[in-house]
């Protein structure tokens, strides 16, 4: 007797079949060989193929890189393929759809489905044997396909001869053969989970698994279609040692690198923003971008601390850094960026700021922020980045922005361009923000712990990395105004600063 979970589980693919049932109704009266006709234009076209025989799911126009894939996948009969699509691209989907198309066009006869549990991979594949049995048009164009004796979840085989199985990674595939026919498809559908990336231990046996069990199952006289399915979650996953090996490996994110939706026709901007917005950027970037980073490969940790009376500080530095975008997209690496910095003895102290994807003219505002924050306390010197990229961009775009701004607020403030040549930017923040960081000398204002945009600057230091491959415009920020801070005091020895050394003989700020 089933178990409530599993009562559970018959009653949703109850529900599942009979909206099937409702969503593929099958225009009556037409004739055997007006279904034939049909039938044979769609298989011509299997994109068009997909969008009448499912419509419950092909709701949303299908991508270029939809169609791309389903091109190379239907066209390969020797073909090793990975997917990694970010979550809300249907890779699942999409190879449930040429699966179907290449097992009832009689193309490929033997598929297996693999997953990281045996669950898990008859979960994947039930959609299939629902499709097969319950969409009235798959029956009504290629007959009925369940074959008694043969239709158990999980391994099962149609009428014209095709048959499927689940398999959880480390069972035995033996006995997979068809009749004289060996496996000519293998799935590896979410074979990566987050824990068990955390040990390379399971990540090799689970990739021996495949190589030396399930991969081996082939005929190496028959072509075989190898199609895994999963994000980068993990810099060392079966999916990237995959992607090492395949013919092609189609990485495909959220958004392109021009912050655009990828699927534009099913996830709008908008939708995009709200669903990022409610998670951190490093939930973001391995979910949605194919970017697994790691917290602390350089600043393992961040110090929030009391920041003293403004009126003690000689000066503090407003420091920004725009992007050349002028929207407020969430683009993979267009924040814009401004923060209060300020010295006082042997500290640095980050007291608040800006880090956030806005317009140009909400970047030159910030400005006019941090000088009503300031009230007069102490003096602010302002200055934006300006190096030879942004030269034009700067002379064109923000000198008139500036004067706008100036004329609305009834005063102009004095805002200087950082023309410094600069170097490496990791270099530069690792070697000039780093030792500092590491001695609790770089505070955070523990005020300011409830602001987001001092939440993103932590969250950005904790992910700095060698390659930069998650934002680092805040950290960046940062470190040029630490630099006009050092250069504004003379009497600081840097060096001392590092070693933990106070200045001797020298005067006190």
């Amino acid at each position: 007797m089933a178990g409530p979970s599993n009562k559970i589980l018959i009653q949703d693919w109850d529900e599942y079949r009979k909206s099937l049932l409702e969503d593929t109704i099958v225009e009556q009266g037409q004739s055997q060989a007006q279904i034939l006709k049909h039938r044979l234009e769609l298989e011509a076209n299997p994109t068009e193929w997909i969008k009448w025989f499912f419509p419950k799911y092909a709701f949303a126009e299908p991508a270029l890189f939809h169609k791309k894939a389903i091109k190379r996948l239907i066209n390969n009969a020797e073909w090793y393929e990975v997917l990694s699509w970010s979550r809300e691209l249907a890779k699942s989907t999409n190879v449930m759809f040429i699966g179907l198309y290449l097992a009832l066009t009689g193309k490929k006869k033997n598929f297996i489905l693999s997953s990281s549990s045996y669950d898990n991979a008859e979960r994947l594949l039930e959609p299939w044997r629902a499709n097969l049995d319950t969409n009235q048009r798959i029956i009504a164009y290629y007959g009925t396909q369940v074959a008694f004796g043969h239709w158990e979840i999980g391994d099962f085989k149609t009428k014209n001869g095709a048959s499927f199985r689940a398999l959880g990674a480390g069972q035995s595939p033996r006995g997979s053969k068809n009749e004289e026919i060996r496996p000519d498809v293998l799935i590896q559908d979410d074979f990566d989970t987050d824990e068990d990336c955390r040990n390379i231990d399971i990540i090799n046996k689970r990739w021996d698994w495949f190589e030396q069990a399930l991969y081996p199952t082939r005929s190496i006289s028959t072509p075989l279609l190898v199609i895994w399915c999963g994000n980068i979650i993990a810099k060392d996953c079966c999916i990237t040692r995959a992607g090492k090996v395949a013919d092609n490996w189609d990485i495909v994110n959220i958004r392109d690198k021009n912050g655009i939706s990828t699927w534009p026709e099913k996830n709008t901007e908008a939708h995009i923003d709200r669903t990022l917005s409610k998670i951190s950027t490093k939930s973001q970037q391995q979910e949605y971008f194919n970017n697994p980073l790691s917290e602390g490969d350089v600043f393992k940790e961040m110090h929030w601390g009391a920041v003293p009376h403004l009126s003690r500080f000689k000066f503090l530095i407003a420091y920004g850094d725009p992007a050349p975008s002028n929207n407020t997209k969430s683009k993979a690496n267009s924040f814009k960026a401004i923060f209060l910095i300020g010295r006082l003895e042997d500290k640095f102290y980050v007291i608040t700021g800006y880090l956030d994807h806005v317009t140009n003219a909400k970047y030159v505002d910030w400005y006019y922020d941090l000088k009503d924050f300031v009230a007069d306390k102490t003096q602010i010197y302002y200055y934006t980045e300006n190096n030879k990229l942004q030269n034009p961009f700067y002379e064109q775009v923000f000198l008139p922005l500036f004067i706008t701004a100036g004329k609305a607020h009834g005063h102009f403030l004095s805002i200087s361009p950082d023309e410094r040549i600069k170097p490496d930017k990791f270099s530069r923040i690792e070697g000039n923000l780093e030792p500092l960081n590491n001695r609790g000398q770089l505070i955070l204002n523990e005020k300011e712990k409830g602001n987001p945009n001092m939440i993103r600057l932590e969250e950005q230091f904790k992910l700095v990395n060698p390659k930069l491959s998650s934002p680092a415009d805040g950290p960046d920020c940062v470190e040029g105004g630490y630099w006009i801070c050092n250069n504004k005091n003379p009497d600081f020895n840097v060096s001392d600063m590092r070693t933990g050394h106070r200045p001797i003989n020298r005067k006190r700020v």
